[in-house]
């Protein structure tokens, strides 16, 4: 089969097609034809060789993908060969074929194609873990949300209106508070404004629950920006790994400050994650009140292309790599 490798980690020219043997499923497993595969921040820090994939883990790129079910490993017996699915992965996405655990893969949502299916595990799990499951948002609180218009960004803003919160999301530019504003968030030009004090303005005491992905210096302004209970979560740290607070703030809001990676955590978290998404999120995207927002597809050939369009933080909802069948 034909797969995107890193023999070297580097800019996206590192990124090369090569082929290997077809996998073999696992116990538990199940091997997927993959239709596309989408991308995360996470795919363009391990090619720069800032995040190895764990241990048993495949070494090249890629964790979500969509497709049909080729073929049953030993104990498999959720799915059947030929349905359609999308799964969460810890690494190989970028491939024509790849494993993974039935805990981690979901029948496609009605309506939903081969394609647009790999714009929802990632950023499903993700979103679903931090903001409900940690973060513990209910109807009648506001969320703020760095990054209105990425993957999570677009994700997060229609979850949490479909669990009546209220929605607040920071963005870069004109175009994209305006796609914000059409999914249903009151949009925050991080550019022209204060986040924090625009935050404090529109809510009159700041938001209950804070998803960043930026970390670094805005670590601070997120405290500035929470209410009194509020709860920060951290998922990823663009702006840096180190910020400095003030902790009398933290303890005069009692505030919580958590975050979380959810590559490395075990199988039975996801599949209990998977199990959450099912029942309260794989509904409303059946109906069509759920709008997965895809930037472009790109080949699979194409792979230094589409990272160099996720680097350059011009895309608006999810970059695809679509895969021949």
């Amino acid at each position: 089969m034909k797969f995107i490798d890193v023999p070297k980690p580097g800019d996206p020219d590192a990124l090369v097609i090569a082929e290997c043997p077809v996998p073999l499923p696992g116990p538990g497993e199940v091997l997927i034809k993959v239709a596309a595969a989408g991308l995360n921040r996470a795919d363009i820090l391990q090619r720069q060789g800032h995040y190895p994939p764990p241990p048993g883990a495949p070494k090249h790129p890629g964790l979500e993908v969509s497709g049909l079910v080729e073929r049953l490993g030993p104990g498999a017996s959720e799915f059947r060969e030929g349905d359609r699915v999308c799964a969460l992965l810890q690494g190989g996405g970028y491939a024509q074929y790849v494993c993974a655990a039935e805990g981690q893969v979901l029948p496609l949502p009605a309506g939903v194609d081969l394609v647009q299916g790999a714009a929802l595990p990632e950023a499903c799990f993700t979103v679903w873990s931090n903001v409900f499951m940690f973060g513990r948002l209910t109807a009648g609180e506001t969320l703020l949300v760095h990054g209105g218009t990425s993957g999570i960004g677009v994700t997060a803003i229609q979850l949490a209106k479909a669990r009546g919160a209220r929605v607040l999301a920071t963005a870069g530019s004109e175009a994209k508070c305006r796609m914000c504003e059409s999914l249903g968030a009151t949009a925050i030009n991080y550019r022209t404004q204060d986040f924090a004090a625009a935050v404090r303005e529109l809510t009159r005491g700041g938001a209950n629950v804070i998803l960043d992905m930026i970390a670094g210096d805005y670590t601070a302004r997120n405290i500035d920006a929470l209410a009194e209970e509020g709860r920060l979560v951290v998922i990823a740290t663009q702006g840096g790994v180190s910020s400095t607070i003030n902790m009398l703030k933290i303890m005069q809001k009692r505030a919580v400050l958590t975050g979380s990676t959810l590559r490395p955590r075990p199988v039975v978290f996801k599949a209990e994650v998977k199990r959450q998404l099912l029942r309260h999120v794989w509904p409303a995207i059946a109906d069509g009140s759920y709008r997965i927002v895809i930037d472009r597809a790109f080949p699979l050939p194409e792979a230094a292309a589409a990272h160099r369009r996720m680097e350059s933080s011009e895309h608006i909802g999810k970059i695809l790599l679509t895969v021949d069948r």
